[in-house]
């Protein structure tokens, strides 16, 4: 394998580590946008994976097109100066709200795992961060991917269990599905939101990666975590709707049906969610950071500290609330960036006015 491709697929595990929080690892992401279509949900899950696969490669190639030192470049070139600010604006407030909220969920996960104090827990993940953003960019790259082979195999043992062990035949999966615990009911519409909230919370991330590669490399990586989301995607709906009766009416079904197979499985996926947690969070406030000051300087340094005491303090006191009730326009943004990144490549692929 070349080094190029060794660099490619480490920008594929990093793009997946970063979009992974916990809503996919307890499984209840793809309960909700996917797995309460039924039968339907394959073609869902499908359809999103492609979607997220073809944004993903051309987010990276533009950051790399424009040199991107943030996602303020791609986002002036696509939107302009005007309605560009207030995106950037909008997808700034979605970056450091999704940091918060992973920092209050690290809290919660080692609170009901390990009956660590959640105000502790979230203190262990703050520092965790912090560590961590200090580093060069590609130990950084190099955290963000580290988890996500783990949760390849761990997500692959549960399907594969599930699936040769279903409680639910496929011909019954559509009688259990209830649609009215998916967002709209339509099941291409709810694939292509989670696609949009996929690329909003990776634009940043992927606008710098891609900056920092070979155009190739960026184009492949891209791509790359498209795939890796796609076999994960499926392979967890597998394992919830083979096991529906159950999954269904469960707060953290991933975990239930670790633990149905063995509680080391439970254990060990209870650690990786942490990793997951941890990288999302680590994912979010890189590119807030460098969205206002120059990496390792000084001033990114005090302002590293400061985001994150403050937003520590915000994930005991609510803040988490107010993301989470604006959270659907995080996927709405990232639609209108999709659907602009796919105006961009039509326009360059079929006319001879080529945009940058």
């Amino acid at each position: 394998m070349s080094k190029g491709q060794q660099e490619s697929i480490k920008i594929g595990f990093a793009y997946v580590g970063v979009v992974l929080g916990a809503g996919f690892s307890t499984g209840q992401e793809i309960l909700q946008f996917f797995s309460n279509f039924g039968t339907m949900s394959y073609w869902a899950v499908l359809l999103s994976a492609l979607v997220i696969m073809f944004l993903g490669r051309q987010v990276a190639k533009f950051g790399h097109v424009l040199d991107a030192e943030s996602h303020l470049e791609p986002i002036r070139v696509m939107f302009g100066d005007t309605l560009g600010r207030i995106i950037d604006y909008i997808l700034i407030f979605f970056l450091y709200g999704v940091m918060v909220i992973m920092l209050a969920g690290g809290g919660s996960a080692l609170e009901q795992s390990f009956g660590v104090p959640a105000w502790l827990g979230s203190l262990v993940v703050m520092i965790a961060v912090m560590i961590t953003l200090t580093l060069g960019f590609s130990k950084i790259l190099s955290a963000l991917g580290f988890v996500t082979p783990f949760l390849i195999l761990i997500v692959a043992i549960i399907a594969v269990y599930s699936f040769f062990t279903p409680t639910v035949s496929f011909n019954e999966i559509n009688d259990i599905a209830d649609l009215s615990k998916t967002p709209t009911g339509i099941w291409w519409l709810e694939a292509i939101t989670y696609s949009g909230i996929v690329i909003a919370m990776a634009f940043s991330i992927l606008s710098i990666v891609g900056a920092q590669s070979t155009h190739k490399v960026a184009r492949r990586g891209g791509m790359y975590g498209g795939v890796i989301l796609l076999v994960l995607m499926m392979l967890m709906n597998a394992g919830l709707v083979s096991k529906f009766d159950k999954t269904s009416e469960a707060e953290l079904p991933t975990l239930m049906l670790a633990y149905e197979i063995h509680p080391v499985l439970h254990f060990v996926l209870t650690l990786v969610m942490l990793l997951i947690i941890y990288n999302t969070a680590v994912g979010m406030l890189y590119p807030f950071l460098s969205r206002f000051w120059v990496p390792y300087s000084r001033r990114y340094k005090v302002a590293l500290v400061v985001a994150l005491v403050v937003g520590y303090i915000l994930s005991l006191v609510g803040f988490v609330d107010l993301v989470n009730l604006v959270y659907p326009l995080l996927g709405y943004l990232g639609i209108l960036m999709g659907i602009m990144l796919a105006v961009r490549w039509v326009r360059n692929k079929f006319t001879k006015k080529k945009l940058i």
